[in-house]
């Protein structure tokens, strides 16, 4: 039986690769579940310093896969409450993950795909690549991964694709802030590398702090409270051992001894 996910390995570089190509990379539970291990596993590798998720065939990912679905249909209400949680178990995996993400996105892109992609740090896709959140032409919503779509499109962008369930291209993806960048498909992975050369140039510990920085400020309402957290943590940084390597590297203007 194959793998529905295939996990690659270059330096200090990982990819995940759903591989489920002839169901467009459906979800279902074991899909969920390798995704979910796997990311589990690179959180705590310290030679793993960026994570990309793609897709293999011609999608990225197309949503829920219908057999998983049918069989969600005649569970009862506690199997689909602990199926969904399994669901809302990856997506905060890989949300929270302390390395920085990058989603490479083709193809189709829909339900729990374009999850996916709002949870990772970075997003890219090809003008081709088609997003939707098609749930409520179904009488269901993307309950379980609202929170991270709503965080990368806004409230006011969530209340019309969560209503209408239609499909939107590439560039009103861009424009509604769920991708950072389209390019043609003969590019998308030069313009992926060029996102990971960045990253590898930045120190693993900023970077493995900086989504939890964002996260944390977004949150929070109290702001003496902010202040003195945010003032903590650059004190923090400054004075261990990556900070100083930046700063000693900086003020000698040579390479920091983690760039690449």
């Amino acid at each position: 039986m194959t793998h529905p996910l295939l996990s690659l390995r270059d330096g200090p570089v990982a990819r995940l690769r759903m591989n489920r190509p002839e169901l467009h990379n459906a979800f279902d539970a074991m899909l969920i579940a390798a995704l979910t291990g796997a990311l589990e596993g690179l959180a705590g590798n310290d030679e793993i310093r960026v994570v990309v998720l793609e897709g293999d065939g011609p999608s990225f990912s197309a949503g829920a896969d219908l057999n998983w679905m049918r069989g969600m249909a005649t569970a009862s209400e506690a199997e689909n409450r602990d199926d969904a949680l399994a669901l809302a178990r990856l997506m905060r995996t890989l949300d929270e993950l302390p390395k920085p993400t990058i989603a490479r996105v083709h193809g189709a892109a829909f339900g729990g795909g374009v999850g996916l992609v709002a949870c990772c740090d970075i997003a890219i896709a090809t003008p081709e690549a088609k997003f939707g959140l098609t749930e409520s032409k179904l009488g269901l919503l993307p309950a379980v991964i609202s929170p991270y779509v709503i965080a990368a499109i806004g409230a006011r962008q969530a209340r019309r694709w969560f209503a209408t369930g239609e499909l939107f291209d590439a560039p009103t993806a861009l424009q509604i802030g769920l991708l950072h960048g389209v390019v043609p498909a003969s590019e998308l992975d030069a313009a992926v590398d060029r996102q990971i050369a960045l990253l590898l140039k930045a120190g693993p510990r900023a970077c493995a702090q900086a989504k939890a920085l964002v996260r944390r400020v977004a949150a929070q309402t109290d702001r003496d409270r902010l202040d003195a957290d945010n003032a903590s943590l650059i004190a923090q940084l400054r004075v261990s051992p990556e900070g100083q390597e930046g700063l000693s590297a900086f003020l000698d203007k040579r390479k920091a001894n983690w760039s690449r």
